[in-house]
């Protein structure tokens, strides 16, 4: 990524997709050019944790809801360190921002962290494209930038594809460190780190469990060493195909049959470890309106969704694994992609989607206490 901290104003910026489609506009966030792996969103709020999520490292999101950034950005809502996209494009971007807790404008947020962006395009003409040919390489170019539409799109082409690329460790701590239960200690977790998102070890700390969050390079003895009642597998960006360590480390705690909860990435990790393949979808699902059936209680629940690849297991058999017997407990109700397993001869499950569920909705929090009970059901 290259970059200016020139503030953008009505310069010209252009998005070239590896199919040669091209979109004309004005420049939003930073001058210079990106390139990522083009994909669509369909929140209508949220967009400051999805732009702060690591699972969006090298990805441009497409944001299909018009108008973006009246809220401004705040200090308390990030779910990480840093924004994540690697572009971002809007087709309205707000021109003022409005809300009590707002401490900046998101354009000058972009600007700061030298995000490229684009706005003033057709984004549902751009969301029709990648749903009809498939999320794609793209690249955006402001300023001095722009060349030829021959000489960009070659740049475009040039840049790695998303499939075989491993990610995770990019983007995870690189230190160990502690979020301490609220109220009183319940129990402890091991939390590796594949992307993790703030609210995620928050939500486990309002429920009594003091989390340790491990590198994405933690081993089996580095997971053990804090003697965890649970282990949790977070979500994270990349091909789950390349993730062969914590495929590994998975399955060195399903010997041990400690209760075990995977989100996202850690659902396509449980796949493996089980044996199942992964592959990558057409568009993916990103955004906070997916719906998804719990198949086993028949509750549907509306859901965040941030993923690329899916689990390739049988919707409707138990299939025999090295650790029992597992089924598909989740599934979306719009494509029938897998969104969840667990094991019924040891206690483990994972989730494709997102109960942490910054900035909503809130109907998977159950999700958390059914990792609670597991770990009740293991002490007792």
């Amino acid at each position: 990524m290259t970059t200016s901290t020139q503030r953008a104003d009505r310069t010209p910026a252009v998005l070239v997709l590896e199919d040669g489609r091209i979109f004309r506009g004005r420049a939003y966030g930073a001058v210079g050019e990106t390139f990522g792996e083009a994909v669509f969103s369909t929140g209508m709020s949220g967009y400051q944790e999805t732009l702060t999520d690591p699972s969006y490292h090298r990805q441009v999101v497409v944001m299909t809801a018009p108008h973006i950034g009246n809220t401004g950005v705040n200090d308390e809502d990030p779910e990480s360190s840093r924004i994540w996209v690697a572009g971002y494009v809007v087709r309205d971007p707000a021109r003022v921002s409005s809300n009590w807790r707002a401490r900046r404008t998101l354009d000058e947020e972009l600007v700061n962290q030298g995000v490229v962006g684009i706005s003033g395009i057709d984004t549902r003409a751009l969301t029709r494209h990648l749903r009809e040919r498939g999320a794609m390489r793209v690249g955006i170019f402001s300023g001095a930038a722009i060349g030829t539409d021959a000489d960009l799109l070659a740049k475009v082409l040039q840049a790695p594809q998303m499939k075989g690329a491993d990610l995770s460790a990019e983007v995870a701590t690189k230190e160990s460190y502690i979020v301490p239960a609220i109220g009183t200690k319940r129990f402890t977790v091991a939390a590796i780190d594949l992307g993790i998102k703030a609210m995620t070890p928050q939500r486990m700390a309002e429920r009594g469990i003091e989390v340790h969050v491990l590198p994405a390079t933690a081993t089996v003895e580095d997971v053990y060493a804090v003697a965890p009642d649970g282990v949790f597998f977070s979500n994270g960006p990349g091909d789950p195909a390349t993730a062969d360590h914590p495929v590994a480390v998975m399955r060195g705690v399903l010997e041990r049959k400690t209760p075990l909860f995977g989100i996202c990435f850690g659902n396509q990790i449980l796949g493996r470890a089980l044996g199942f393949g992964t592959y990558k979808l057409k568009y993916g699902h990103r955004g906070i309106n997916q719906p998804v059936q719990d198949r086993t209680t028949g509750k549907v629940e509306v859901t965040a969704h941030n993923h690329g690849f899916a689990v390739d297991a049988p919707l409707d058999t138990v299939s025999d694994t090295p650790y029992g017997r597992a089924e598909v407990s989740h599934v979306c109700l719009n494509d029938n992609v897998v969104e969840g397993l667990h094991l019924l001869d040891q206690p483990a499950f994972s989730v494709q989607y997102h109960p942490e569920a910054a900035a909503g909705p809130h109907d998977a929090a159950y999700l958390f206490d059914r990792f609670v009970s597991l770990m009740e059901g293991q002490r007792a």
